[in-house]
């Protein structure tokens, strides 16, 4: 009979990862620093890139430990890993293309100060 290979440490070290990375959001989020906050890069700012990519880099953490995919076949994981990537670039770009008109379409109309 096989004996079973534990994998509690890698649980723990991935989500002690996961943590870090969620530590970071939220201090960012708290703190806001005022360069990354006003600066301007691709239509938004850089800590709402920060934002993203911080995200997009907890969800590729989840699913290739917690959904198994470090265990697939290259096939299978291409098929899955390549329309996310083209697909994502392209929503967060018709997201914060369409987000800028709109802004600026209601923007004569809104009290932005509350």
């Amino acid at each position: 009979m096989a004996q079973q290979e534990s994998n509690t440490k890698l649980i723990w070290t991935v989500f002690g990862y996961l943590s870090a990375i969620t530590i970071v959001e939220v201090a960012l989020g708290i703190w806001k620093p005022h360069g990354l906050h006003y600066t301007n890069f691709l239509g938004t700012s850089l800590l709402n890139w920060i934002f993203i990519i911080l995200t997009l880099v907890k969800a590729a953490g989840i699913m290739w430990y917690f959904m198994h995919m470090n265990h697939e076949r290259k096939n299978f994981v291409n098929s899955i890993i390549i329309p996310l990537v083209i697909l994502i670039p392209y929503l967060v770009t018709l997201l914060l293309i369409e987000g800028s008109y709109v802004h600026d379409s209601i923007a004569p109309f809104v009290n932005w100060k509350y």
